[in-house]
């Protein structure tokens, strides 16, 4: 390849004069005058055609600035606009001049064409603006909206709605793209709000759900908020308890803890958010989570238990853990040894406990339709009631200011009661028989600030309402309004100053809504 290059790169006329001079002092002057004729002869040419390209572009672009100029004086202000775009501003001092002689002389106290841009600007100001040629009444009409459109349709919140100025769904967008900056703060608050208003609530679903980096593979059995951190606990039947950092945008997992062999039927945080307690669907076996350590401890068949364990509570206190066994058995183990500590006894089966928020009494829901209230330190039965019109107990919750009580029967029915008439009362009369549930109420839930009472059915879809308190009233817009995404509530939970609300579905699902009237976590 060297000798290849080489060779082109070689002179050639040199060597045919080599072969043939005409004599010895003629050789070396051809060798040196034949290549100046070289170099030249194709310098000469591309001079000579630069000079005829510029002096060509320079007669085009007189010619063109010539036509221009030409018709600068009556053209509108938007061809003027669009002239400046193609032909750049580099004309701005013919065009001034020749505006100049079209306007004629200034008139007496004008400025004059050596103002300053920043003045021409402020004349310009002064211009009255151009009227439009045509105005359509169609256009300064309100617009209106059909909401039942399918991509608008989930932003109804009632059949009033299906029909929405253009103005109200503006605000409507608005209102679900507001910037929201709960989750940038951590730690625990302590704030005031304004009474929750009844009728309809400020509700916005979070497009991920709070497990979405970890789908589970079945049912989700349980969802919880950890007591104090920004957290979220889920678990079921594919064995595996997951917690993820909610963000409201990814909510990234933190860990998963697989427990092979151990469909899980309840997991719940310890009241200190160290722990995760983990019961099984057909297991004598429960496991505890140690977070702080990272080991997973099984603890075996507690003694004077034969069945399987399944059910349970924690004390708010921290220091024991109800295990609901047979036969209205109730077991009481300590939080700290996970041993036995006492066993209580109940007339027919038990079905659901609640401890009350200062950890002294307990509320147990009996199959046959009785809540008795026992007294944690010496283990009796301090009171028993009839629930009103129940066919079965299935659920029960007292609120975190230990005013109410609500229980949840087979036939849907949910009573709340005051915690003073059921401590006086043997037939005491609900405040309020929530009746919006037409299956078995399966789940009751109040948010930490009393304000609002959640319940569910897993027997049917979309079966979750959500009760205001102080007016004992149904808000009318949860769940969101024609959008099936709920479908059978497995689980329910606020987050700790009830600024979040998860539902756990049979999808493997925990959905996450934001509730706007709360300020905080």
């Amino acid at each position: 390849m060297g000798r290849a290059v080489a060779a082109r790169a070689g002179p050639r006329r040199p060597k045919m004069a080599a072969k043939k001079p005409k004599s010895g002092v003629a050789k070396p002057k051809s060798g040196v005058a034949k290549p100046k004729m070289r170099v030249a002869k194709p310098q000469q040419p591309r001079a000579e055609e630069k000079a005829m390209a510029a002096a060509r572009q320079e007669a085009e672009e007189a010619s063109r600035r010539e036509r221009h100029l030409r018709a600068l004086g009556g053209a509108s202000g938007a061809e003027r606009a669009l002239e400046e775009l193609v032909f750049g501003d580099s004309l701005a001092a013919e065009e001034d001049e020749l505006l100049r002689r079209l306007a004629g002389p200034p008139p007496v106290g004008r400025a004059d064409s050596s103002d300053s841009e920043v003045e021409n600007e402020a004349k310009d100001d002064f211009l009255p603006p151009k009227k439009p040629a045509w105005v359509d009444e169609e256009d300064e009409a309100e617009e209106m909206i059909d909401m039942t459109h399918r991509y608008k349709r989930d932003m109804m919140k009632s059949d009033a709605e299906k029909i929405l100025s253009k103005e109200k769904l503006k605000r409507r967008l608005q209102e679900d793209d507001e910037d929201d900056d709960l989750l940038c703060r951590t730690g625990n608050f302590i704030s005031s709000s304004e009474s929750l208003p009844k009728g309809t609530i400020q509700v916005k679903a979070i497009c991920l759900p709070a497990n979405q980096e970890r789908l589970s593979g079945g049912r989700l059995s349980t969802v919880q908020f950890h007591p104090s951190a920004q957290v979220i606990l889920t678990a079921g039947l594919d064995r595996c308890v997951s917690l993820f950092q909610v963000d409201g945008i990814k909510n990234p997992k933190i860990q998963s803890i697989y427990l092979e062999g151990f469909p899980i039927h309840k997991a719940c945080f310890s009241a200190d958010g160290e722990q995760v307690i983990a019961t099984g669907t057909h297991h004598k076996t429960f496991y505890v989570y140690d977070m702080m350590g990272g080991s997973i401890i099984p603890v075996h068949q507690v003694r004077g238990m034969l069945k399987f364990v399944r059910d349970f509570e924690v004390s708010p206190d921290g220091s024991l853990m109800l295990l609901t066994g047979t036969s209205g058995y109730l077991h009481l183990l300590s939080m700290k040894t996970k041993e036995l500590i006492s066993t209580m006894k109940a007339n027919g089966r038990c079905t659901a406990s609640a401890f009350t928020p200062d950890s002294s009494k307990i509320y147990t829901y009996s199959k046959e339709g009785e809540v008795f209230i026992w007294d944690v330190k010496s283990r009796k039965c301090l009171h028993k009631f009839e629930d009103e019109g129940s066919l079965g107990g299935k659920c029960i919750a007292v609120s975190r200011n230990n005013q109410y009580v609500a229980c949840g029967s087979t036939s849907g029915v949910v009573n709340l009661y005051t915690t003073e008439v059921c401590l006086r009362e043997k037939n005491p009369k609900p405040v309020k028989a929530i009746m919006n549930l037409v299956t078995a109420a399966t789940s009751v839930t109040f948010n930490p600030t009393t304000e609002i009472l959640a319940v569910a059915s897993k027997e049917v879809d979309e079966a979750v309402k959500l009760v205001h308190i102080p007016s004992y009233t149904v808000f009318s817009n949860f769940p969101m309004f024609r959008r099936k995404i709920i479908y059978l509530a497995q689980s329910m939970d606020f987050s700790p100053r009830s600024g979040f609300f998860s539902i756990a579905n049979n999808k493997g699902r925990a959905l996450l809504y934001r509730l706007k009237h709360y300020s905080d976590f």
